[in-house]
């Protein structure tokens, strides 16, 4: 059966790390395994790890819980050491305070995508399994759905119009994962860049991008991206540029703009 690898990068994170947890070895789904990548935090992340740990072996027995702690040169950093770990046939990054929306979410992803029949049949299975995002605010409570919506069909160009599918919804085959790493020149916006590779990846294998149809994460708006908005917006528009071309990243831009004042 399809297996995932759930990744979390922690650092100084006991106040979220719980409800993240909670939610990956609640899944119905057996097949996970789930890599906390740590930063060497000194509150009491890795001891909150270890027992999660201890709960997986005695109540889940096919959910394996792997923890790395160690300094690092920050998320991306920790994000390149995951992807080389993993050893699931898919990987999502699933950020500390981030969670699945409900215990049956990857048995969900798994039958609406038709993942496991594919394997069986061995045909090729999708670069990528995406679906759509709610977010939530500090205390993990959902305030209403990303505006962004995940298209029904999706490829590199399409996030000239913005990131139309969210990091922690974005399901990579790990095969592709692994050649595909994150770019350390970024230190808000890799993500992004990483995603755009990915898929550039998975149209030159000839994969395709398969939506799943359903709320697949819970994602805390207060993020990495959100503190530091103003660097990270001259990141992401670095990131377009690189893919997209000048005039056509100016151009949206400017439409960007003009969508907010509009609205």
């Amino acid at each position: 059966m399809i297996k995932f690898t759930i990744v979390t990068i922690t650092y100084q994170a006991e106040r979220v790390l719980e409800r993240t947890m909670d939610s990956v070895i609640s899944q119905s789904y057996p097949y996970v395994e789930y890599l906390i990548v740590d930063g060497a935090s000194t509150d009491g992340t890795l001891e909150m790890a270890k027992n999660y740990q201890k709960i997986a072996q005695m109540e889940r027995g096919c959910h394996e819980v792997r923890i790395v702690s160690e300094p690092d040169n920050g998320l991306y950093d920790a994000m390149n050491k995951a992807r080389m770990l993993a050893t699931g046939d898919y990987v999502l990054y699933l950020n500390a305070g981030d969670f699945f929306p409900s215990n049956d979410t990857l048995e969900t992803i798994v039958k609406n995508t038709g993942l496991n029949e594919l394997l069986l049949n061995n045909k090729p299975l999708p670069a990528v399994i995406y679906g759509d995002t709610d977010l939530t605010d500090n205390d993990g409570v959902v305030i209403g759905h990303r505006r962004l919506s995940p298209p029904e069909h999706l490829d590199w160009r399409s996030f000239r119009h913005g990131m139309l599918v969210c990091h922690q919804a974005f399901y990579a085959r790990t095969d592709i994962v692994r050649r595909v790493d994150y770019n350390m020149h970024y230190r808000h916006s890799a993500d992004v860049d990483w995603c755009i590779r990915v898929m550039k990846e998975a149209e030159l294998l000839q994969l395709p991008l398969v939506n799943a149809h359903a709320v697949v994460a819970n994602y805390q708006r207060e993020g990495q991206s959100t503190r530091y908005h103003r660097a990270s917006l001259l990141e992401r528009f670095d990131v377009m540029r690189r893919h997209y071309g000048l005039l056509s990243t100016l151009f949206m831009h400017a439409w960007f703009v003009v969508r907010a004042i509009i609205k």
